[in-house]
């Protein structure tokens, strides 16, 4: 089992998003918890701008510390903006985010699928607050269209797929509460419209668990489609990350589902700010660790 620790470490320890003084100490920090490799963030386009001018610093960091970077994610929800001019902007920024996770030596990149054009009237959504457990009421747009929407996205997609692959990287979506492609149909539905095998999955047991999913049968429908593994617990109710064993997760269906797909990718352990958070991602290292001997993955 490969195992990796989520950039929640450093948002949990730091805020979201840290700055890069606080990114290169967080770096620092995830090596001396056990961890080989690790996840980065640039979260819109101020800290995405703030990682790839201070790329050097933060891959020699990388190397200094004896970390690899296997999964980077350049985060700009106006990737999906109805104002063209704002997505075709954060596009440009996207294209930059991948040629800096190829400079960090990551072999793919990650991004949300992030809200619907909604007007929020309770909560918040996750750019503005990375907070767990959170309930969010929102109203839909006099005149939206929900096809027109989809079609958008979907080109969307596709562009950002045509760019990770021109830099010889894979685009994984990862699927959270409230957002597009939020559980496992929004994921198939999207790979039908794109056929195409260099578009992946993350599976994130937490969200998609919030979600009142069974994960196992999730698991199986994705299939080959699961590139990369978000692990924590969930209570089944909210969108929380706790630890392995806080909530009500059937990890053994989960494992021997994964198993039985001959999924060979990470786990990166993805715990919400939790007291003594440092701990908590040693625990649930060890606790991998021992599912992987329990079931030989």
């Amino acid at each position: 089992m490969k195992i990796s620790c989520c950039w929640m470490y450093a948002i949990g320890t730091y805020g979201f998003p840290p700055k890069i003084e606080d990114m290169l100490k967080a770096i620092k920090e995830m090596a001396e918890l056990g961890f080989d490799y690790i996840e980065l963030e640039g979260v819109g386009f101020d800290n995405l701008s703030s990682v790839i001018e201070n790329k050097e610093l933060i891959k020699a960091e990388c190397i200094k510390q004896g970390v690899k970077v296997v999964n980077f994610a350049p985060l700009l929800p106006e990737i999906i903006s109805q104002d063209k001019n704002e997505r075709k902007k954060a596009l440009r920024y996207f294209e930059q985010g991948v040629k800096v996770a190829r400079y960090f030596g990551s072999p793919r990149v990650w991004i949300d699928s992030y809200n619907p054009p909604l007007q929020i009237v309770e909560g918040n959504i996750y750019i503005e607050d990375l907070t767990y457990g959170n309930q969010m009421w929102g109203r839909v747009a006099k005149g939206f269209s929900w096809k027109k929407f989809w079609d958008l996205f979907v080109g969307v997609i596709k562009e950002c797929n045509e760019i990770c692959k021109e830099n010889e990287m894979e685009l994984l979506i990862e699927p959270r509460v409230g957002e597009v492609t939020s559980n496992t149909e929004g994921l198939l539905r999207l790979f039908d419209a794109i056929p195409d095998d260099n578009l992946g999955a993350i599976l994130d047991t937490a969200h998609q668990y919030a979600q009142k999913e069974i994960l196992p049968l999730s698991i199986a429908k994705l299939g080959s489609k699961i590139r990369y593994v978000h692990v924590a617990d969930n209570d089944g109710r909210d969108n929380h990350h706790y630890s392995i064993g806080q909530g009500t997760v059937d990890w053994e269906g989960v494992f021997l589902a994964l198993k039985e797909e001959r999924y060979q990718g990470f786990y990166a352990i993805d715990l919400e700010k939790l007291p003594n958070l440092g701990a908590e991602f040693i625990k649930n290292k060890q606790i991998l660790e021992e599912f992987a001997e329990r079931y030989s993955l």
